[in-house]
Protein backbone atom coordinates (compact mmCIF):
# COMPACT_ATOMS: atom_id res chain seq x y z
CA UNK A 1 0.00 0.00 0.00
CA UNK A 2 1.47 3.31 -1.05
CA UNK A 3 1.17 6.67 0.61
CA UNK A 4 -1.01 7.90 -2.23
CA UNK A 5 -3.50 5.10 -1.64
CA UNK A 6 -3.72 5.89 2.06
CA UNK A 7 -4.16 9.59 1.33
CA UNK A 8 -6.86 8.88 -1.25
CA UNK A 9 -8.77 6.65 1.19
CA UNK A 10 -8.51 9.36 3.87
CA UNK A 11 -9.62 12.11 1.50
CA UNK A 12 -12.60 10.03 0.34
CA UNK A 13 -13.55 9.31 3.97
CA UNK A 14 -13.41 13.01 4.88
CA UNK A 15 -15.40 14.04 1.79
CA UNK A 16 -18.06 11.45 2.54
CA UNK A 17 -18.24 12.57 6.17
CA UNK A 18 -18.63 16.22 5.15
CA UNK A 19 -21.31 15.39 2.57
CA UNK A 20 -23.25 13.35 5.14
CA UNK A 21 -23.00 15.74 8.08
CA UNK A 22 -23.06 19.02 6.15
CA UNK A 23 -26.75 19.35 5.29
CA UNK A 24 -27.90 18.44 8.79
CA UNK A 25 -25.45 20.81 10.46
CA UNK A 26 -26.28 23.68 8.10
CA UNK A 27 -30.02 23.30 8.71
CA UNK A 28 -29.51 23.16 12.49
CA UNK A 29 -27.29 26.24 12.36
CA UNK A 30 -29.71 28.26 10.20
CA UNK A 31 -32.69 27.35 12.37
CA UNK A 32 -30.71 28.19 15.51
CA UNK A 33 -29.71 31.59 14.16
CA UNK A 34 -33.28 32.41 13.08
CA UNK A 35 -34.68 31.38 16.46
CA UNK A 36 -31.97 33.38 18.26
CA UNK A 37 -32.83 36.48 16.23
CA UNK A 38 -36.52 36.02 17.01
CA UNK A 39 -35.70 35.58 20.71
CA UNK A 40 -33.60 38.75 20.67
CA UNK A 41 -36.37 40.70 18.97
CA UNK A 42 -39.15 39.45 21.29
CA UNK A 43 -36.91 39.19 24.40
CA UNK A 44 -38.16 35.67 25.12
CA UNK A 45 -35.40 33.59 26.72
CA UNK A 46 -36.84 30.10 26.72
CA UNK A 47 -34.35 27.28 26.18
CA UNK A 48 -36.89 24.83 24.76
CA UNK A 49 -37.81 27.37 22.14
CA UNK A 50 -34.44 26.81 20.47
CA UNK A 51 -34.24 23.06 20.99
CA UNK A 52 -37.61 21.90 19.63
CA UNK A 53 -37.50 23.71 16.25
CA UNK A 54 -33.91 22.53 15.69
CA UNK A 55 -34.89 18.97 16.49
CA UNK A 56 -37.85 19.10 14.11
CA UNK A 57 -35.74 20.67 11.34
CA UNK A 58 -33.01 18.05 11.73
CA UNK A 59 -35.54 15.21 11.63
CA UNK A 60 -37.17 16.67 8.51
CA UNK A 61 -33.76 17.06 6.90
CA UNK A 62 -32.93 13.44 7.65
CA UNK A 63 -36.25 12.30 6.21
CA UNK A 64 -35.78 14.33 3.03
CA UNK A 65 -32.05 13.70 2.57
CA UNK A 66 -32.03 10.18 4.02
CA UNK A 67 -32.20 8.24 0.75
CA UNK A 68 -29.38 10.28 -0.77
CA UNK A 69 -27.27 9.91 2.38
CA UNK A 70 -27.84 6.15 2.45
CA UNK A 71 -26.87 5.85 -1.22
CA UNK A 72 -23.71 7.88 -0.58
CA UNK A 73 -22.75 5.66 2.36
CA UNK A 74 -23.38 2.53 0.29
CA UNK A 75 -21.26 3.81 -2.59
CA UNK A 76 -18.41 4.65 -0.21
CA UNK A 77 -18.59 1.26 1.52
CA UNK A 78 -18.66 -0.56 -1.83
CA UNK A 79 -15.65 1.42 -3.06
CA UNK A 80 -13.66 0.75 0.13
CA UNK A 81 -14.51 -2.93 0.43
CA UNK A 82 -14.26 -3.45 -3.32
CA UNK A 83 -10.73 -2.06 -3.35
CA UNK A 84 -9.46 -4.22 -0.49
CA UNK A 85 -7.70 -6.53 -2.93
CA UNK A 86 -5.71 -3.66 -4.40
CA UNK A 87 -4.99 -2.16 -0.99
CA UNK A 88 -3.55 -5.40 0.40
CA UNK A 89 -1.05 -5.81 -2.44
Amino acid sequence: MTEETVLQIGINALQTMIFLAGPVLVVAMVVGIVISILQAITQINEQTLTFVPKMIAVILTLVVMGPWMLRLMQEYAISVFGGVGEIIR
